[in-house]
């Protein structure tokens, strides 16, 4: 970490100030909660503040509220943090405050408004223990430009007298993200800190070094393969992506697969040329004729490499368990030392065979480091192998990732400077020594 010179909360005088805490709370759907890792794994940097003196004010963002296309921001229950807010108060026992403000029709918050310093008072003065900013995205400078992203950072600085970033997960350069750390004297959090220790050990793997790395669409994570094909000894692929790639190698057809994932799933294939003993392929899919459910007669397993060129199928929604019982599927992950996995392999909720599959075959590795990605990947653990869950959380040799699209992001990036969070908090480091 002092490698990379991020200025680290350990260094920050937080005695008597005003904290701005940037968090990756992104944990609730539709006003619910579905699993608060995220939250806890914060805990950590929130106690370390208040222990010291400081006072928190935090935020987070919360799904999508912004349309893309209309660039209409929703502000609604289902992307409050208000559940957020009733969890921690909860479990820590304190108080928290939302400040409310003016909405503008469509075009949700247009800045911090001068009724949250009543707030800030009570604050200071230990009538309340925090604050909590509603969802930042519902903030049109949020995601804005130029003059509009530096004026909402601007304000926000204007609440603190020092910026700590903890989200990881939040790799995108927002203003609550990136540009606040212009206007405050910025550190990394113990969160953030942990998770760029943890992925030193994708950088500088002990090798055999093996991804797994599955998703819904090619776009969105090709540059992150062509990296990790690169860097590992082995890839193994699942979902959506799977499935266009083995269309675009094997050329039959899959119900569902679009154009766009085609295209990219060729140019993945005559990139993977050059390393075709890299990527192990799982030869039994799940063919099924609805994505309605797993139904009885519906569903088939389908061996890859007997399916002749030019044959359409239905829909492939998972990896069948006979795949992970393959001879050079089984050596492959028991001789490897380190394990990235950011993978569901089925559709959910109904197919699940080859995500339990694959997390008891990871977990039969007892020696490797088995590094998991968040998010779904998370989740889905969690909701199959509870106990393989609450194991991994203990372990040494399990680290969950909090944020599974941020890691990709620094994969394909090449290291965790390249991440813009991180590149600010390094700036503002520098600023700070130079004073």
């Amino acid at each position: 970490m002092e490698n990379l010179q991020i200025p680290l909360i350990q260094q920050a005088n937080l005695k008597g100030k005003v904290v701005l805490v940037r968090v990756d709370h992104n944990v609730v759907k539709n006003g619910v909660i579905h699993d608060p890792y995220r939250i806890d794994a914060t805990i950590g940097t929130l106690f370390h503040i208040i222990s010291k003196g400081g006072k928190i004010i935090l935020m987070t963002h919360v799904g999508r509220p912004k349309d893309k296309k209309t660039g209409e921001i929703n502000i609604s229950e289902k992307t409050s943090i208000q559940a957020i807010v009733d969890y921690i108060q909860q479990k820590l026992h304190i108080t928290l405050k939302v400040p409310e403000f003016y909405i503008h029709e469509k075009q949700g918050y247009l800045g911090i408004e001068t009724s949250v310093n009543h707030l800030i008072r009570e604050l200071k003065e230990g009538l309340i223990d925090g604050i909590y900013l509603p969802n930042t995205r519902w903030f049109s400078g949020e995601e804005g430009k130029d003059e509009e992203v530096d004026r909402f950072a601007d304000q926000l600085a204007g609440l603190a007298d020092v910026f700590i970033n903890d989200a990881f997960g939040s790799w995108q350069a927002h203003a609550s993200t990136v540009h606040v750390s212009k206007y405050l004297p910025s550190y990394a959090g113990f969160l953030m800190q942990k998770e760029i220790a943890n992925l030193e050990r994708i950088y500088h793997p002990e090798n055999p070094f093996l991804a797994v790395v599955a998703g819904s669409k090619f776009d969105t994570k090709i540059d992150s393969l062509f990296a990790l094909l690169e860097k590992a000894d082995y890839l193994v692929l699942g979902g959506v992506i799977y499935n266009a790639y083995l269309c675009a190698k094997y050329n039959f057809t899959i119900k569902g697969i679009e154009e766009e994932d085609m295209q990219h799933a060729l140019e993945f294939v005559e990139f993977s040329k050059q390393y075709s003993n890299k990527i192990i392929e799982l030869p039994y899919i799940v063919e099924s004729d609805t994505m309605e459910g797993k139904f009885d007669g519906q569903y088939r397993v389908r061996n890859v490499l007997e399916i002749k060129p030019g044959t359409s199928l239905n829909y492939v929604l998972d990896i069948a368990k006979e795949s992970f019982l393959k001879d050079n599927v089984v050596n492959v992950f028991h001789q490897a030392k380190t394990i990235f996995v950011n993978a569901v392999m089925g559709y959910t909720p109904h197919f699940n065979e080859g995500t339990i599959a694959l997390d008891e075959l990871i977990d039969s590795n007892v020696d490797a480091i088995k590094l998991y990605g968040g998010g779904d990947t998370m989740q889905e653990l969690k909701r199959l192998l509870p106990g393989l869950y609450i194991s991994a959380l203990d372990s040494p040799n399990y680290y969950i990732f909090t944020g599974g699209g941020a890691v990709l992001k620094a994969i394909e990036k090449g290291a965790t400077t390249g991440l813009a969070p991180v590149k600010a908090l390094i700036t503002a480091g520098k600023e700070l020594r130079i004073k």
